[in-house]
């Protein structure tokens, strides 16, 4: 199980936390709630009111750390740079991993390094055409 992140706000007079996770294979519902029981139980030592949500980081997971663009090689990924790259901030295309301090992004066939330093976010693109043409190219071989 990995913790991919965590947020913690004050509303309504109550601390909010959400915890957002992750595991080979996904999470389900059941595992959102087994987790949320043990924080549950380690927070309730506190008498601060709090609300918490544990959530699965989903499809389009976030890559929070330099190891997830290593992990996740070969995926389509959305990146969002703070500084423009190639006269552009938002970055779509397929990651080859980390290369030094930069993150490649390979489009159109040509590699575009991006700086660690520079992403503002970055995130798996889930796009559901794509499985849904795997899935018709597997029923027409049976």
């Amino acid at each position: 199980m990995e913790i991919v992140g965590t947020r913690m706000h004050r509303s309504h007079g109550a601390t909010a936390l959400q915890v957002t996770i992750d595991r080979d294979g996904g999470v389900d519902i059941a595992t959102c709630e087994r987790i949320a029981a043990r924080i549950n139980a380690a927070l309730d030592a506190f008498s601060d009111p709090y609300t918490l949500e544990v959530e699965s980081a989903g499809l389009n997971r976030p890559l929070s750390k330099p190891a997830d663009y290593d992990r996740f090689a070969g995926r389509d990924v959305k990146i969002v740079s703070t500084l423009p790259i190639a006269g552009a901030k938002t970055h779509r295309g397929r990651l080859d991993g980390v290369r030094g301090t930069n993150v490649i992004l390979t489009r159109s066939g040509a590699e575009l390094p991006i700086p660690l330093a520079v992403i503002k976010s970055a995130n798996l693109e889930y796009d559901v055409r794509v499985d849904l043409q795997r899935a018709k190219q597997r029923e027409k071989k049976k």
